[in-house]
């Protein structure tokens, strides 16, 4: 398949969710959380991404390249973790 941002590849749109792919430390993000899409760059070449708590307060809101999220699936759960304790 393609990469994001070249035809045909499946771009990923606003307010998708979407799925971190490695750890983000200075934002207090780690592999595997969950945002949403807030805004496309260049034709899914990259992202801005909002992460927040399960109770809706923003952790972050971070500008990512397409290889550092992914699409969620439909076969997934979603899994808790406390802020508490950063990757």
């Amino acid at each position: 398949m393609p990469p994001p941002g070249e035809c045909g590849a499946l771009m990923i749109d606003e307010l998708e969710d979407v799925v971190l792919t490695s750890d983000l430390p200075e934002h207090g993000l780690a592999r595997g959380d969950i945002g949403t899409v807030v805004l496309v760059h260049k034709e899914g070449k990259g992202y801005e991404v909002e992460f927040t708590t399960l109770s809706g307060e923003t952790v972050a809101v971070v500008t990512l390249t397409a290889n550092q999220v992914r699409a969620s699936n439909a076969r997934e759960i979603a899994h808790a973790r406390d802020l508490n304790h950063n990757p």
